[in-house]
């Protein structure tokens, strides 16, 4: 096995860092394998593994921690392709089976929790809990955000794809400068906290002249996207059988779009929940609510662990 060591002091003790290589794509993992119980913990579209670290130290005393940064993620490798949830689902299969993980929980964040729905439809001797702050609705369809005629749903497509093409990769002189326009944001929002500071400095990659731009490059968003409104995640509920935890933020709750195509999916299911985090917002809960949404995660685990 081919790694990389990166030096890491933030989060939980005695957790390694490290880029493995897997077949021809490098991921990026920090981990501890100190516990039988194995938590593995899924980033959102665009985020990084730094986004655990309010989460993580929260189970490093009773189970072992996995947290990777996705292809097209991080520190991870960029390759041109493979980013449907299923092309990152395999990454992360090979991952584990690399550090030697027979069984898992999974935390999943938006498309993190629609990777791990992947894994764990195709491999459900390994999934023994699956938390999907994520994965509630399809894009189009029956069970999605939009749902019209096959023309209309074209044309919704092609407006996407024309606001996805005239995206512009910024480039910013230093770290510093990227870090204090977004803390300026979510200070206006009532946000800011250290877990979101850990998340943006680890949000930036130096390019060749010495300036940055995003981990998350246009040419990742815009495949991942292109192959997600195609996605019909009942495909997926209907071959999971572990039981899952739907952790819908406040305004998906309010969606009734969304509540429907819940409601859809986890009748699909043996065992569900659903649980909500007050003022918890999609994606960012994890840094924003940490010590409650740290707390829904490892009660409805607990349950499910030997």
């Amino acid at each position: 096995m081919n790694r990389v060591c990166i030096n890491s002091t933030r989060g939980a003790k005695k957790m390694k860092e490290e880029i493995i290589k897997l077949e021809h794509i490098g991921i990026n993992v920090k981990y501890s394998l100190d516990y039988k119980e194995v938590v593995l913990f899924l980033h959102f579209s665009g985020g990084n593994l730094n986004m655990w670290e309010g989460i993580i130290p929260q189970f490093a005393d009773k189970y072992s921690v996995i947290a990777p940064d996705f292809r097209g993620h991080g520190k991870s490798d960029k390759p041109l392709t493979g980013y449907h949830i299923d092309d990152m689902a395999n990454d992360i299969y090979i991952l584990l089976q690399r550090l030697n993980v027979d069984h898992c929980h999974i935390v999943g964040s938006s498309m993190g929790a629609e990777i791990g729905l992947s894994l764990a439809a195709s491999h459900p001797e390994l999934v023994k809990s699956l938390i999907c702050e994520g994965a509630l609705c399809n894009e189009f369809g029956e069970h999605g955000l939009f749902n019209g005629t096959e023309d209309e749903i074209e044309q919704n497509k092609e407006v996407q794809r024309a606001q996805l093409a005239e995206r512009i990769e910024r480039v910013f002189k230093t770290k510093d400068e990227y870090i204090e326009e977004e803390r300026e944001e979510f200070v206006q929002e009532g946000l800011w906290n250290e877990y979101f500071l850990a998340y943006f400095e680890n949000n930036l990659q130096q390019m060749k002249d010495g300036n940055f731009t995003y981990c998350y490059l246009n040419h990742v968003r815009t495949e991942y996207i292109h192959k997600y409104w195609d996605v019909k995640f009942e495909q997926y509920y209907e071959k999971v059988q572990c039981p899952v935890l739907f952790l819908p933020g406040e305004e998906e709750w309010e969606d009734e779009k969304i509540r429907k195509s819940l409601h859809t999916f986890a009748s699909l299911l043996d065992i569900y929940e659903i649980e909500r985090i007050e003022k918890s917002i999609h994606a960012y809960v994890w840094m924003q609510l940490p010590i409650a949404a740290g707390e829904v995660a490892k009660r409805f685990i607990s349950k499910h662990a030997e």
